[in-house]
């Protein structure tokens, strides 16, 4: 039986890439069934790698139910149309143009369901780029975020697309506050990814106002590791790569206390060890390597000191911490297994269909239709007329490997 807080509600989501994905992940998660529809060529990130689904779509389209439509035909449209007028929750990423011409924006969505709550994720809200289109690393451009990220000297994205999962966290945040008012303004959601950014930003903005009125000059604070000394990596003898939290005076004198490095008065306060920088990174540097991995961290963790190992992300899972609990789940697709983490508050989860895989394109598009009362006939002339598309169960997902294909054809 499911138990998800969000049990009993139907989402709509028309979206690609992260942000929209990543939102009705989470409210899928929470319980609501979500109804994915794609158009005939299915969403971006079906085709990343190697030609089939890439990570995020495995990730973020966990148990969703895939309905293939051509929303450019007339029977598309109704189809649509007809599933608005029968959910909970419709949630997109669309561009401001392609909202209007698909017939998916707020007005068009409230005439067929006056009690929907709708939900945009677009590039930009109010101002004169509303129109515009924006993407994560574009929400880090113009939000200070890449100017101080550089790589060689030239401004650079950071790794995973942050600003999209944030943007669909605020996104689930809306939409559970319009689940629990009655004011019906609070159902017409619009979020901008830039705005996003500059929210995630605030600690950064307020700290170069600051130090221009402080110091008489825009001088960026900088993150914790870059001032201060023993902050960060370092590399142990056998290899390994260990991560420093050394914040504070306490830190500090618990970390030489482990490391064998005898008290100094001269470095015993942060400003202390600021002057003396080279000096104190040379020490940290030089104690860490004199030590194997697991005998400095069995010293580190009996001394207090805050550390952890720095994880290649194949390794991640493996650690008894993510295997603790109920943090996992495990499913398979395509001819692979794969393991996930969970949205990490399990007492509100659902438990029937967590882990269900993602779904085929065009998985779901018979049953939902006759669902919405069509009847068969009619749901194969939809087919048949190109209008909706059902999952090619025999296409292979990926494109494998030449030497991977040579060994599956031998056998």
């Amino acid at each position: 039986m499911e138990s998800g807080v969000l049990t009993g509600k139907k989402v709509l989501e028309l979206g690609s890439m992260i942000a929209a994905p990543f939102a009705t992940h989470i409210l899928q998660q929470l319980g609501a069934t979500v109804i994915k529809i794609e158009p005939p060529a299915g969403e971006t990130t079906r085709k990343l790698v190697r030609g089939g689904p890439s990570g995020s779509y495995l990730a973020f389209n966990r148990g969703k139910k895939s309905l293939c439509l051509d929303l450019q035909s007339d029977q598309g449209r109704e189809v649509f149309n007809r599933l608005v007028a029968d959910c909970d929750i419709i949630l997109h990423n669309l561009s401001p143009s392609a909202a209007r011409k698909l017939g998916a924006t707020y007005q068009d969505c409230i005439r067929l369901n006056p009690d929907i709550i709708f939900c945009h994720i677009k590039g930009y809200g109010e101002g004169p780029l509303a129109e515009e289109v924006a993407s994560n690393p574009i929400a880090e451009a113009a939000t200070g975020v890449m100017f101080s990220n550089r790589v060689d000297g030239r401004p650079s994205r950071l790794g995973p697309s942050y600003h999209d999962q944030f943007a669909g966290c605020y996104a689930v945040i809306a939409v559970l506050s319009a689940l629990l008012s009655d004011d019906p303004a609070k159902r017409n959601i619009e979020l901008g990814l830039y705005e996003t950014g500059l929210h995630i930003a605030a600690r950064d903005l307020l700290g170069v106002q600051l130090k221009s009125q402080l110091l008489g000059r825009p001088e960026t604070e900088p993150s914790a590791e870059f001032s201060i000394p023993g902050y960060g990596a370092y590399e142990t003898r056998d290899g390994r790569w260990v991560y420093l939290v050394m914040l504070t005076d306490d830190h500090w004198r618990k970390f030489c206390a482990a490391a064998g490095i005898a008290p100094d008065p001269a470095l015993a306060g942060l400003r202390d060890r600021r002057r003396e920088r080279p000096r104190v990174e040379k020490l940290v540097a030089d104690a860490v390597a004199a030590h194997d991995f697991e005998a400095l961290t069995a010293k580190l963790a009996r001394h207090g000191v805050g550390f952890t190992e720095i994880l290649s992300t194949d390794r991640v899972l493996d650690a008894p911490q993510a295997m603790a609990g109920d943090k996992l789940s495990e499913f398979g697709f395509g001819d692979y297994d794969f393991t996930t983490p969970d949205f990490p508050l399990p007492s509100l989860l659902r438990t029937e269909g967590r882990a269900d895989a993602p779904p085929l394109l065009g998985e779901d598009t018979s049953e939902i239709l006759r669902k919405l009362g069509y009847e068969e006939d009619t749901v194969q002339a939809m087919i048949a007329a190109g209008a909706a598309l059902e999952a090619n169960r025999e296409q292979p997902l990926w494109s494998r490997p030449k030497a991977q294909a040579e060994k599956g054809g031998s056998e």
